[in-house]
C-alpha cells in the first residue's frame, strides 16, 4: 500500500525538532524507529503533513544507569537493551519484557520513545513503565516536564503529549538486588501482539513477606494498568500456593477485556489469571 503525501525534516537539535512540530498545528508527527508509524501511514490510520525524523538528536540514543535507577534516551532500541549486560541486574525486569517485543529484525530499529508515544495496549514497554511507575521525560515549545506513567496513558494510542512535545527519556526507578520478579504474556504466535502479559514485582520484608508488590497488565484493556487488587492480596504475604491462588483469581476479577477476533472477554480474563499466577511463581522462585 502506498504512503500517502507528506513532507520530511531530520533535524540536527531538538530545539528545531520542537519547533518544526510546533509550527504545523498538531498535523505533524515526530518518526522515531518507524516500527509503528510506518504501517500506520500504509493503512491510512495517519496522514501527517509532516515527517519528524529524530534520528540525528544528539544524546538519545544512551542508556544511563546510576543510583536512582535506569534512563533510557527515547532512541535507545531494544537491540540496545538486549545487549547491555548492566541490565540485568540494574534492570532485569525490563530485559525479562523486551525480550517479548516483535521479532529480531523490528527490535534492531525499534525505540523505547516509540513505542511509549504509540501507547498500543499490548505493548511491553507502555507496561513496564507503567509497572514501574517510569516517568516520562518530554520537551516542547513551552519547556521540558516529567509525565508519570500513569498519567501519560490515556487510552489505546493516546497520550497527554502536546502535538510539540518529544519523549526524550524513559526515567524508571532504582531496582533493588533483594526484589523478585516475574514477566509473562500469551499471543498467538512468538512476536504477535499479546491477548495478555503481565509483569510483577515485590520487594520481601525481613520475614520472608511481599511488600511495594507491582502487578501491570497488558493487552486486556484501552491501556496498560496496575492492579491493585492483585497488589493488595499480595502485600503481607508469603508467596505461597494460597496466595497465588488469590492472586491470580483477583488479577481475573479485576480486568474487564475486550472481545475481537483473536479471543473472547472470557478468555482473556481467565489468561490474566493465569499468568498472573506463573508470574508470581517465577518471582517466588
Amino acid at each position: 500500500m502506498k504512503l500517502p503525501p507528506f513532507e520530511y525534516a531530520c533535524p540536527a537539535t531538538l530545539s528545531e525538532a520542537v519547533a518544526l512540530l510546533a509550527s504545523h498545528d498538531g498535523d505533524a508527527k515526530a518518526i522515531a524507529g518507524g516500527q509503528s508509524l510506518m504501517p500506520m501511514l500504509a493503512f491510512r490510520v495517519a496522514s501527517p503533513s509532516l515527517l519528524v525524523d529524530l534520528r540525528k538528536l544528539p544524546g538519545l540514543n544512551k542508556i544511563a544507569i546510576d543510583s536512582d535507577g535506569v534512563k533510557l534516551g527515547a532512541m535507545v532500541r531494544w537491540r540496545d537493551i538486549e545487549d547491555d549486560e548492566r541490565l540485568k541486574t540494574a534492570h532485569p525486569l525490563l530485559k525479562a519484557a523486551i525480550a517479548h517485543v516483535a521479532h529480531y529484525q523490528i527490535r534492531n530499529r525499534g525505540t523505547v520513545g516509540g513505542s511509549i508515544a504509540h501507547a498500543d495496549p499490548a505493548a511491553e514497554m507502555p507496561g513496564i513503565a507503567m509497572t514501574c511507575d517510569a516517568g516520562i521525560a518530554v520537551t516542547g515549545k513551552s519547556g521540558s516536564r516529567v509525565i508519570k506513567a500513569a498519567d501519560f496513558f490515556l487510552g489505546a494510542l493516546t497520550t497527554a503529549l502536546e502535538p510539540d512535545e518529544i519523549i526524550t527519556e524513559i526515567r524508571l526507578p532504582a531496582w533493588p538486588q533483594s526484589r523478585r520478579f516475574g514477566f509473562q504474556e500469551f499471543a498467538r504466535r512468538r512476536g504477535d501482539f499479546a491477548m495478555a502479559g503481565v509483569a510483577l514485582y515485590y520487594d520481601p520484608d525481613p520475614s520472608g513477606k511481599a511488600s511495594n508488590a507491582h502487578v501491570g497488565v497488558i493487552g486486556v484493556g484501552d491501556r496498560p494498568q496496575r492492579l491493585t487488587a492483585v497488589e493488595a492480596a499480595i502485600n503481607g504475604n508469603t508467596i505461597d500456593e494460597a496466595t497465588i491462588a488469590r492472586a491470580a483469581a483477583a488479577a481475573s476479577a479485576a480486568v474487564e477485556p475486550q472481545q475481537d477476533i483473536h479471543a473472547s472477554a472470557a478468555y482473556r480474563r481467565a489468561l490474566t489469571g493465569t499468568l498472573v499466577e506463573r508470574a508470581l511463581k517465577i518471582a517466588a522462585a
